[in-house]
Order: structure tokens, then C-alpha cells, then sequence
């Protein structure tokens, strides 16, 4: 009898194209379920109202109280940075939520069972709100101009919008780290709504930098916000952009930070939940 030889396919790895057209759409297919996910009980006119009467009753409120307290008729200063501080209302509880949401929802188990790639998975959690909360800052800055007679003749709207995208990508970067937190502890809307207002104080949206403390200084540049904020002021002034990308370049670099931090944290998580079994605790 002739030997008979057949010839197997073998299972060999997928080619990088693969992988890389694989985690590219488990990217957008992950930011885009995440957001749906989030909003999903939201009706537009309950969405289009926190677009326009959350940055309205912000910047309103405490434009007229900065000029009261520090005797001024122009709320420039006050319109400019409570419009981009915006955009922490995206990046700090929209993200946290998309994170910590896995954990609330009992799916947690199935995503740290999968073979996805972590990190897309973990940075495609906040793509969408980056673009909803420089959506939110523009907004914020659309009012200004309508309400308060904020003057942007003078600016790079070119610049002024890489600035509100930047910025958006650093709070949202915060934001990850904070959703990490939501994975082992259930008080995390307290936390949120204490970083939110901390950043209201501490990166400069109503108090100017050189007014306060020097911790206070000292802790503001290790938060996002603070040299967006700066950098939109300095564009909106006429600034060019030897002067404004420096500070958005060291903005990026706050965000890149801490998306490091949350992914390390997320990966911490993730080992000791699978060796403590406590993945659907809540």
C-alpha cells in the first residue's frame, strides 16, 4: 500500500496587518458600544440639555462671581476657563463610568476573558468622549460669545481647537486612572465629584495661578486642565503659537502619563481579581 500524504494547514500567528486591522476595529467598536452603552437611556432633549444648561449655569455662575470678587466688568478670564474645564464633565465621569461600568453590569468576567488586546480596549473607552467633551468646551465657548461678549477676533481658531483636544485627551486620561478605581470600590461618584471640583480650583479656571499657594501651584502641574486652560487664554489674547504649543505639548504629556498609570493599575487589577476570584464583586 503507497503511503498517502496529506498536507495540514498549520496554525500559524496572524500576520501584523491582521492584528493591526483586528485591534483597530475592536478600538472603535469598543469606544463606540462604550458611549452608546453610557447614554443609552439619555433622549436627545435630555442630551442636548446638558449641552447647553450645564456650561450656561457654569460659566455664568462663576463669571459673575469672579467680577463681583475681584471688581471687573470683563468676564474673559472666567468665560475662557470654565468653558474648557468642560470637558472634565466627559472626561471625568463619562470615562469612569465606561470603565467602571463592566463591573456594575456583571461583564467584567468576559472581558478579562477574552484575548483582546488590553490596551485597546482600555484607551477605546475614552476616544468618544474626547470628541464629546472638546465638543462641550466649544459649546462652553459658543455661549461666552453669545451671553457674555466673549471676544475670539484675536485667536488661531486652528490652535484654540488643538488646545480643546488636548486637553480633553489629558482630563480623559485622568479619567481611566479614576475608572480603574471604580473596579475595587463602589464610592467612586465620590470620588469624581471631588477630583471635578478640585480641578475647578486648582487648575486655574477661576483662580489665577499666581494667587495661589505655591503647593497649590505645585500640585496644578501634575493635574490636566491647567495648561490647557493657559494655553486658550494665551490663543484667545492674540497669542502665536511659539507660545501656546509648548503648553500644549506638556498638556499631552500629562495625558500620556496618566493613561500609563491607569493601564498599569488596570492590569494590576485584573491579575489579582483572577487570583482572588473577586471579578463580579460589587
Amino acid at each position: 500500500m503507497s503511503d498517502i500524504t496529506v498536507d495540514l494547514p498549520m496554525a500559524g500567528r496572524p500576520s501584523i496587518g491582521k492584528t493591526l486591522f483586528n485591534n483597530a476595529r475592536l478600538f472603535w467598536q469598543g469606544a463606540y458600544l462604550s458611549y452608546v452603552a453610557m447614554f443609552h437611556w439619555l433622549e436627545p432633549q435630555v442630551y442636548l440639555a446638558s449641552k447647553i444648561l450645564m456650561p450656561i449655569s457654569q460659566i455664568m455662575f462663576f463669571s459673575l462671581l469672579g467680577m463681583y470678587a475681584s471688581k471687573t466688568t470683563d468676564p474673559t478670564f472666567y468665560v475662557i476657563g470654565n468653558a474648557i474645564q468642560m470637558v472634565a464633565i466627559n472626561g471625568i465621569f463619562g470615562v469612569t463610568m465606561s470603565v467602571g461600568g463592566d463591573r456594575w453590569s456583571g461583564t467584567l468576567p468576559y472581558l478579562f476573558g477574552s484575548p483582546a488586546n488590553r490596551l485597546t480596549l482600555f484607551i477605546g473607552r475614552a476616544i468618544v468622549h474626547v470628541l464629546d467633551g472638546a465638543l462641550g468646551a466649544v459649546l462652553g465657548l459658543v455661549w461666552g460669545v453669545l451671553i457674555l461678549k466673549l471676544d475670539l477676533s484675536h485667536a488661531n481658531l486652528g490652535l484654540l481647537a488643538l488646545t480643546i483636544i488636548i486637553t480633553t485627551f489629558s482630563t480623559s486620561a485622568l479619567g481611566l486612572l479614576l475608572g480603574c478605581l471604580s473596579l475595587i470600590t463602589v464610592n467612586v461618584m465620590f470620588i469624581n465629584n471631588t477630583v471635578y471640583f478640585l480641578l475647578l480650583i486648582f487648575s486655574g479656571a477661576n483662580l489665577p495661578l499666581s494667587q495661589q499657594p505655591m503647593w497649590m501651584q505645585t500640585i496644578s502641574q501634575f493635574l490636566p486642565l491647567t495648561r490647557g486652560i493657559a494655553s486658550a487664554r494665551l490663543i484667545i489674547a492674540g497669542g502665536n503659537a511659539d507660545e501656546a504649543l509648548p503648553l500644549v505639548a506638556a498638556e499631552f504629556l500629562i495625558g500620556v502619563m496618566y493613561i500609563v498609570l491607569g493601564y498599569v493599575f488596570f492590569r494590576w487589577f485584573e491579575f489579582h481579581a483572577k487570583q482572588r476570584g473577586t471579578l463580579e464583586g460589587v
